[in-house]
């Protein structure tokens, strides 16, 4: 192999397979992060070929060389530009057989535009025949041709070799001036394309080209049906979230008394101090914080990931966008909301194929309504807090159901929000989608598995980083306090005290947290958040999660902790059902404060990342800062609500 090939690039049509390829090339030796400049994903990988590693670059889904949307924008840049950091040695154009003519316009672009090409077409639907003889096709091209099936991983060995052995990666790398001047051209792209689709014509045989049978899957009948489809995909989110609750309670005892017991031998085993405090109740209930929620977090991928290897999740986005177009959403504005279900990050980005501005900007402003996974570790422990654990016709959990109501209830609130804007922003122009929908198909296992992983990964990296960081600050804002006024509070204890020594260490554990610094803190804002439900411990937990929702989980651990004394092993759950108020010895967590908690986090845009990442879209700091507040109203009033109601 050439040396100068070190980097690879992954360039095609959307849903010729690119991701599928991408993960057998690399397995797990992938990363996500941004292309240089903007917030468009980059994911690249490692594929390792012999002795030596090759880095692979999975580009956005693009059309043409001439760039539509952000996402075509990333994959122009880096096309034109020789001396960009991401331009690779060699572009593997991915090409579906299915639709093989439609994605070589983009090929013989990349081709006349003199970039080092080799083509894998992709093989998997074998109902399908392939007329053109890849030897034939390949000679025809001038270029390597190789047969891969994204599926099984049938011929990627092939198209390593074929790596191995291109040998014109020095020779074709620079761009074609009489091409590139097209860039601002429409109406010579238009002249182009056309060109490029009459070649086809006359220079492919009818009968070389995909013979298609153009058969209809007869569940498609029932899956996009404009009844039986919203059934049907109401009642698959309504199986997984059963599955969620029944099946992910006993791996999550074992991780929640694991890290109890833990953190219980390690302060009996620690010399007594501030460093064994500090390890724990400060780090381990921080890192038991997230680990803890790995089982749901994989089960909730697990099964989306088996809903997108099927070809289903095409056809619930669909059906749902006959949903959406009543209340002034673009019908591409499905796709960013479905993505926001996952993570509100992702969401807001994939607003970029939204080429009606103002549509993009509703879609923006909604899309943090819907619940999002980090969002998944509040309902859960909360749900399971004040919720009992009934079943209605002997198997449908109540606590399930509670959880597909938060979600139902970001939904109707998303739509009902941008119905407002709608007659607010006066949004004229109809927006349209295009899309494919794929063949409905077994999930390939490891594909399944490949994402379930790297989602999992993901949360606990990122997110761990941001809930362990903040345990250990929180910890010292709950360690440390005023040394005159937790002196003073702690003698006025012992001089009125007539109980026990035993209750006495706790009601002084608990004085000296409230005289802390986040004590102190709390108190200020308690007030405020008093006619909902909550106390000072939950006003604090709700500000740190600011940086993340999920940090609001390890926050209460670390409170907890540090307000117990040493020979309490209870679980975090068991220490807040436990919990009384001070004035009254009520509990704290009623039916009606965690379901107020419950919605107040379902509306309140409690998420640093997205307040910098819907800034970044809209470059203007007045649509986050209106969307915090809206939805930072809609969060009060409806928890206030909620706890009148219930009350």
């Amino acid at each position: 192999m050439s040396s100068k090939i070190q980097k690879i690039a992954l360039v095609g049509n959307p849903n010729t397979g690119k991701s599928s390829l991408f993960n057998w090339l690399t397995g797990l030796n992938q990363k996500v992060g941004n292309f240089p400049g903007v917030t468009v994903d980059r994911k690249s990988g490692t594929m390792f070929l012999h002795d030596q590693s090759v880095e692979v670059i999975d580009f956005p889904g693009t059309y043409s060389f001439f760039a539509k949307s952000e996402e075509e924008k990333v994959v122009q840049d880096v096309l034109i530009n020789k001396e960009h950091p991401d331009f690779p040695d060699l572009f593997i154009v991915v090409m579906d057989k299915t639709q093989w003519v439609r994605n070589f316009v983009l090929f013989s672009q990349l081709y006349d535009a003199g970039l080092p090409v080799l083509v894998a077409i992709t093989m998997g639907d074998r109902e399908v025949p392939f007329e053109v003889d890849i030897d034939v096709f390949q000679k025809k091209l001038n270029v390597p041709v190789v047969a891969i099936n994204g599926r099984t991983g049938e011929g990627v060995e092939d198209l390593k070799r074929a790596v191995l052995s291109f040998e014109n990666a020095d020779k074709r790398v620079i761009v074609n001036d009489q091409f590139t001047h097209l860039l601002n051209d429409e109406e010579g792209q238009i002249a182009d394309t056309k060109a490029r689709y009459l070649w086809i014509q006359q220079h492919v045989p009818k009968r070389s080209r995909f013979n298609s049978k153009g058969k209809v899957n007869p569940l498609d009948r029932w899956l996009v049906h404009p009844v039986w489809g919203y059934v049907i995909f109401v009642s698959i989110l309504l199986v997984i979230f059963q599955f969620i609750f029944r099946f992910s309670t006993i791996p999550m005892d074992w991780i929640d008394g694991g890290f109890t017991h833990l953190a219980s031998w390690l302060q009996s085993a620690l010399p007594a101090g501030i460093l064994s405090d500090l390890i724990t109740q400060g780090l381990i209930p921080g890192i038991g914080g997230v680990c803890v929620f790995i089982p749901q977090i994989a089960f909730l991928f697990f099964f989306l990931s088996i809903l997108e290897e099927t070809g289903y999740m095409s056809r619930a986005v669909f059906i749902m966008d006959r949903l959406v177009r009543p209340f002034g959403l673009n019908g591409k504005s499905v796709v960013p909301l479905m993505s926001s279900v996952a993570c509100a990050i992702p969401g807001v980005m994939s607003t970029r194929t939204i080429s009606q501005g103002k549509d993009r900007l509703i879609t923006i402003l909604v899309a943090p309504l819907m619940s999002c996974s980090a969002r998944i570790p509040v309902y859960t422990l909360l749900i399971a807090l004040v919720i009992p654990q009934e079943y209605w016709l002997g198997w449908i959990d109540l606590q399930g159901m509670v959880l597909l109501g938060l979600y139902l209830l970001g939904l109707v609130t998303a739509l009902l929000v941008a119905l407002v804007a709608k007659w607010l922003l006066k949004t004229v122009q109809p927006g349209f989608m295009v899309m494919e929908i794929p063949p409905l198909q077994p999930p390939l296992w490891r594909q399944v598995l490949l994402t379930m992983w790297e989602k999992v990964r993901v949360f606990v990296v990122d997110a761990g980083k941001v809930i362990v960081a903040l345990s250990m600050i929180i910890w010292a804002l709950a360690t440390f306090g005023p040394s005159e006024r937790r002196e003073l509070a702690v003698q006025r204890v012992e001089q009125s005290w007539q109980g026990s020594e035993e209750e006495k260490e706790k009601v002084l554990a608990a004085v000296n947290l409230e005289n802390s610094y986040i004590g102190i803190m709390g108190k200020g804002i308690e007030p405020m958040i008093a006619p909902l439900g909550f106390d000072w411990k939950i006003g604090i937990s709700i500000i740190t999660s600011f940086a993340a929702r999920e940090v609001f989980v390890g926050s209460l651990a670390t409170i907890y902790a540090i307000g117990d004394d040493e020979e309490d092993n209870d679980r975090l759950m068991d220490k807040m059902r436990k919990d009384v108020r001070w004035d009254d010895g009520t509990p704290v967590y009623t039916l009606a404060s965690g379901s107020a908690l419950l919605v107040f986090y379902a509306f309140a845009m409690q998420c640093l990342a997205t307040f910098a990442v819907v800034y970044r879209e809209t470059q203007s700091w007045r649509w986050p800062i209106f969307q915090l507040v809206y939805m930072g109203v809609l969060a009060y009033l409806g928890a206030w609500l909620t706890y009148i109601l219930l009350a």
